[in-house]
């Protein structure tokens, strides 16, 4: 009879399979004839492990992965003569794996660097923001920022997803957008007619887009352009959205993060740069000590939100604003500017044109 077996990637992260992992390790380290490695260099292989599945809680079992680190890092122990294999050589292990599989994100970051690719890392903008999203090429994946633009008007088309019109999106994508305009509906069309015309477009995008990753980055510029309030373009985003407003977390949080973290670096980090993350994903946090360094340093930010509201007030400077007793935002803040715009728009509509 059949027995189906399955085989998970990661486990629990805890003494006993820490264990295990230490096990395994003794045991190629026997069979193979490589060097002993010592316990700083354990602690960061043991990191290496949680940032294959993304979870500070959890252990990869691709245990391939371990191995081949083991056997690289030996090879660069011995190349320098030492007799234990040390967190300099496993760095080092790492770094020559990466260099061997990133073509594709060296000819990215060239391209931003040159300008052909369109990335502001300082400045504010209406209506625009940068965007992150993942490029996996099975051995090496990395994060690249796009610019992500909205612009609205008066109409009754409500969201105009361009990458649908243009055949360039996926399912899941498309049903971000629908969640997106249900958040305006939600917030904003209870009493009141939502007389919208809203495109949304990742620019300089030549291929198929698919995911929800984007949904929270698209909602700030849709905001953004109703209330005229310019975005901090030193910011990167990530996130979905629900039709609540709640920001949800995502996947290749780190790719993400470093891949911003990268191009902000090339221009000169000054302090005001960072990424925008689902508070959600904080657990999934195994930045390379690089990013580590500089967020230390006040270099670079990670900023987590848990709604839609706290990502605009850090991207605008200003408050959200709650909705008070008399079924009105207060004045000045960014859900008031959006309702008295949306109601110009909704009384141009009924007025029609003028003379």
């Amino acid at each position: 009879f059949k027995v189906k077996a399955e085989f998970d990637i990661e486990m629990e992260y805890n003494k006993v399979n820490m264990e295990k992992l230490m096990a395994f390790i003794h045991r190629v380290v026997h069979e193979e004839d490589l060097l002993p490695i010592n316990r700083p260099a354990i602690a960061l292989l043991a990191e290496e492990a949680m940032r294959d599945v993304e979870d500070r809680h959890r252990l990869t079992t691709r245990f391939r992965v371990v191995a081949d680190l083991l056997r690289e890092a030996t090879y660069w122990a011995r190349k320098a003569s030492r007799r234990t294999v040390c967190p300099k050589d496993l760095s080092q292990a790492l770094a020559a794996r990466i260099k061997r599989f990133n073509l594709a994100e060296e000819k990215y970051r060239e391209s931003i660097e040159r300008n052909m690719v369109m990335v502001d890392t300082s400045g504010r903008r209406i209506g625009q923001v940068n965007g992150l999203t993942v490029f996996d090429f099975g051995d090496h994946s990395f994060g690249k920022p796009c610019r992500i633009t909205a612009s609205v008007g008066v109409g009754k088309e409500g969201i105009i997803n361009v990458e649908r019109e243009a055949g360039l999106s996926g399912a899941i994508y498309d049903k971000a957008v629908y969640i997106l305009a249900g958040f305006l509906r939600h917030r904003f069309g209870g009493d009141r007619p939502l007389t919208v015309d809203a495109s949304i477009c990742f620019e300089q995008s030549y291929s198929e887009i698919d995911g929800d990753s984007a949904s929270s980055a698209e909602l700030y510029c849709v905001l953004s352009c109703l209330a005229k309030l310019p975005l901090e373009q030193g910011i990167a985003v990530t996130g979905s959205i629900s039709q609540k407003g709640d920001v949800q977390p995502v996947g290749g949080i780190n790719y993400k993060i470093e891949g911003f973290f990268d191009i902000c670096k090339s221009r000169g980090l000054d302090g005001s740069q960072g990424v925008l993350i689902p508070k959600g994903n904080l657990v999934n946090l195994m930045l390379k000590p690089e990013v580590i360094e500089a967020t230390r340093k006040g270099l670079f930010n990670v900023w987590a939100v848990a709604h839609i509201d706290q990502g605009m007030e850090l991207l605008t400077g200003l408050k959200a604003g709650r909705l008070g007793k008399n079924n009105r935002y207060p004045v000045g803040s960014i859900n008031r500017l959006v309702c008295d715009r949306l109601d110009r728009m909704s009384l141009s509509l009924k007025e029609g044109p003028k003379a």
